[in-house]
């Protein structure tokens, strides 16, 4: 998540590096990665449950036993109820073909950014929490001050606030794991060689769930994030770019 003002007096030491890559350079390249991964396995992924979108628990589920939750949307499948008077194209095929490649894509990535992350110290110093800001009280503060939208300090303008480096260890060591996980519970291949991956999680139709559940948490987060830098100003920035005139620095956003 971006900061969402900045302090108009901020000193000179901050503002000289403004227009110094506040990234490195791998970590723009597999956010980027990461960022054109997801997309591709969100309109796949969306095709691949509109051909079943009901959901279930344990190990098999199918139309003839109760749904936990059904999405309201007509199927690809005449087969399937849905109390819709029509389905849809089924584009099945080619959905899980890109699904499966760009899964892969990130699993490659996200490996390469963990292991980067931890080697050069790039965990330790930007996302983990400083000592000071690990007490409860500490972490109140700081979310009261997010949630009011309060202006961060100069001292926090080029680094995470401890919200935004709670979230980001949430997202990067929880969510993206979990989705993987998931995802290869649902492979019978994968499992026929690891049967404790789909049993640890209750059985295949619980994968399934959970899988759309973790997927449906990353995008919340890819919304909120997306909101958050637009706000921060890349929005205004890039319609001075549209309109070919200087971009606004920071301190003046």
């Amino acid at each position: 998540m971006a900061e969402t003002a900045w302090s108009l007096d901020q000193p000179a030491a901050v503002a000289t590096r403004a227009d110094a890559p506040r990234h490195a350079a791998l970590v723009r390249v597999t956010h980027w990665l990461t960022t054109a991964c997801f997309l591709a396995l969100l309109v796949s992924g969306l095709e691949i449950v509109v051909s079943h979108p009901r959901f279930y628990w344990g190990e098999s589920g199918n139309v003839l036993t109760p749904a936990l939750f059904s999405i309201p949307i007509p199927s690809s499948r005449a087969t399937v109820p849905t109390g819709y008077g029509y389905v849809l194209p089924d584009q099945n095929g080619w959905s899980r073909y890109l699904h499966f490649e760009a899964a892969w894509v990130l699993v490659l990535t996200g490996a390469l950014y963990v292991v980067w992350g931890a080697s050069s110290g790039h965990f330790r110093k930007d996302l983990l929490p400083e000592a000071s800001d690990r007490s409860v009280q500490a972490l109140s503060r700081a979310f009261a001050r997010h949630l009011r939208f309060a202006r961060p300090a100069a001292a926090d303008a080029w680094s995470y606030n401890v919200a935004q480096r709670l979230t980001y260890i949430l997202v990067i060591f929880v969510l993206f794991p979990m989705v993987i996980w998931t995802g290869l519970a649902m492979s019978p291949a994968f499992v026929s060689a690891v049967p404790s991956t789909v049993t640890w999680l209750g059985g295949r139709q619980s994968a399934r769930t959970l899988h759309f559940l973790v997927t449906l948490s990353l995008v919340a987060f890819l919304l909120v994030h997306v909101a958050m830098v637009w706000l921060a100003g890349f929005g205004t920035r890039v319609m001075a770019m549209i309109a070919g005139a200087p971009a606004p620095t920071r301190g003046s956003e």
